[in-house]
């Protein structure tokens, strides 16, 4: 018990650090690429056909690559922004890149489920589009941000098991080291148990203060 606990531990901080450092440069950039996706729409507020164009290429693209390739594509990349393409710092870079197209696609959604009446009535009163974003489209949105955040990082923990592959630590790297190269059935099925248990955990979180926001703004 000591030594599975000796094992598990460090891997599942390994695990949440990626997660949450990926999923925080997710967001981020991720919003900025989803709004401006959605606000270049045609007949949106900002409306930009070319551009939105480009963005949605930009976004299908980055969407397309298996997180594995990914990972291996970019490793001159990932080696001269952080030193090495290898460890859990590296794997963030990835994990950041792959991210941040999925999460612009959740933004894009959340944003085309506000009632367009909402941003009309903030046109007639003279705002900006900047207010529009700022006061009308992130808040009116928040609970479904909310969901989409919890998703991401759901999806983010997937990738980050998966960084194992290439050495970036992490439940991914335990399970792969022990469970898979040595054959410790133990190591495996603990692995397996924390990862769910952080799912569940995460989920269950995230889907509870969706709810309490979309209560409060109802």
């Amino acid at each position: 018990m000591e030594r599975m606990i000796q094992l598990l531990i460090p891997a599942l901080l390994e695990t949440l650090y990626m997660s949450t450092s990926a999923t925080f440069f997710g967001v981020i950039f991720g919003t900025v690429l989803g709004v401006m996706l959605k606000i270049t729409e045609k007949g949106f507020i900002a409306s930009n056909p070319a551009v939105h164009r480009v963005l949605s290429y930009v976004v299908n693209i980055g969407r397309s690559f298996p997180f594995v390739i990914l990972m291996i594509a970019i490793m001159p990349l990932t080696r001269a922004m952080v030193g090495s393409s290898i460890g859990t710092g590296a794997a963030v870079v990835p994990l950041s890149l792959a991210t941040i197209p999925f999460f612009a696609r959740v933004v894009e959604s959340a944003l085309g489920e506000i009632d367009f009446g909402l941003i009309e009535a903030a046109q007639s009163m003279g705002a900006t589009n900047g207010e529009i974003i700022r006061k009308v489209l992130l808040p009116e949105s928040i609970s479904p941000l909310v969901l989409g955040i919890t998703i991401t990082f759901v999806n983010v923990v997937g990738y980050s098991a998966m960084a194992g592959v290439v050495g970036g630590g992490g439940l991914g790297d335990l399970a792969i080291r022990y469970g898979y190269h040595r054959f410790d059935q133990e190591v495996m099925f603990s692995t397996i148990i924390v990862l769910v248990v952080l799912v569940t955990t995460v989920q269950w979180t995230g889907s509870f203060l969706a709810n309490k926001l979309n209560r409060r703004r109802s």
